[in-house]
């Protein structure tokens, strides 16, 4: 791809053009800010927000290849709009890749949405054909519920939808409720030492042993990512039974997610999962944090809305993940 190539399918005047690094940051920033109200974005969201210039550069240096996996969209010389592609294996061998992109509200509605698709299908088939993962490879796409222009495009493009998540937040850290009664004699809770990661993952792993559409988590890179300072773990003796993975957020320090809360099977219904949460939502409160998130599955089958519900979250927004075959 030449720096700068007429897009295919794009109006008059709109040309696509590569990712060119640190130039880009900015006015991508801008794009988003400028799709915040249109699309009613959550600015506060652990799951889609409004990222800063600093974010999407961590972003975009996370991506393989960003200058051919991040597109563009130009018109009159300003950046109007950007797709991006990523790519994993999950837990059942199936290789996602996930395309999203975001178009400045004025200039919807005259194919450009389509355009970017277009553009999005025919680099993941060139990724396909690369990597040699067709046999298990799989379109994604994401929008928020609230999304109606990128939702009408997926669905008309033979995107169907497969799982939502449903964001909960926690407004007033102050006012958390007293534990609810004792744990079962024996069980305690506690922090997570290093000496504990290793029990800590499998923890996490194992209770999304029946869950579809999960990412592979190898143990590396949970070490790489561990932030203990507000991890939460409960034992019986020298046995896990259940941990609460909370941290504080990088760029906004007033707000805690709770990343993981995860029970083991036969512990469930025991309290558990209660008292870890309410001890991580504590430790973030004693981190500085003045209000928590977290997001679920609509599908989760072990009532954690109720969990969450009980302790004061309230639900805030949804977000829709579609797939579509390759051919």
């Amino acid at each position: 791809m030449s720096d700068d190539t007429p897009g295919q399918g794009l109006p008059a005047g709109f040309e696509f053009r590569p990712y060119r690094g640190d130039e880009d940051h900015g006015p991508m920033a801008a794009v988003r800010q400028g799709c915040a109200e249109r699309d009613r974005v959550d600015a506060r969201s652990v799951v889609e927000g409004l990222p800063t210039a600093a974010e999407i550069a961590e972003a975009s240096a996370k991506l393989e290849e960003p200058s051919q996996n991040q597109i563009l969209v130009v018109y009159d010389g300003s950046v109007v709009g950007y797709a991006t592609i990523r790519w994993w294996q999950e837990r059942d061998d199936t290789w996602l890749y996930l395309h999203r992109g975001y178009l400045l509200p004025e200039h919807r509605g005259q194919g450009i949405g389509s355009a970017m698709l277009s553009w999005a299908e025919e680099r993941i088939r060139q990724l396909v054909e690369h990597h040699g993962t067709a046999r298990t490879a799989v379109i994604g796409a994401n929008a928020m519920a609230s999304e109606q222009e990128a939702t009408a495009l997926l669905l008309a493009a033979g995107y169907r939808r497969v799982f939502s998540l449903v964001e909960l937040e926690l407004g007033d850290l102050q006012q958390l409720p007293e534990p609810a009664g004792e744990l079962p004699a024996g069980i305690r809770t506690g922090p997570i030492e290093t000496s504990h990661y290793r029990a800590a993952w499998r923890t996490v792993v194992d209770s999304y042993a029946d869950a579809g559409f999960t990412q592979k988590w190898p143990f590396q890179d949970f070490v790489n990512t561990a932030d203990p300072a507000c991890w939460r773990a409960a034992w019986n003796g020298r046995d896990m039974l259940g941990v609460a993975l909370c941290s504080i957020r990088r760029h906004d320090h007033t707000v805690g997610e709770v990343e993981e809360l995860s029970v083991r099977t036969d512990q469930r219904r025991l309290g558990i999962g209660r008292a870890l949460l309410l001890d991580g939502l504590r430790s973030l409160r004693g981190q500085g944090a003045t209000t928590a998130r977290l997001y679920t599955g609509t599908a989760n089958p072990h009532r954690s809305y109720d969990l969450y519900e009980s302790v004061g979250f309230r639900r805030q927004n949804e977000y829709v993940r579609y797939r579509k075959p390759l051919t």
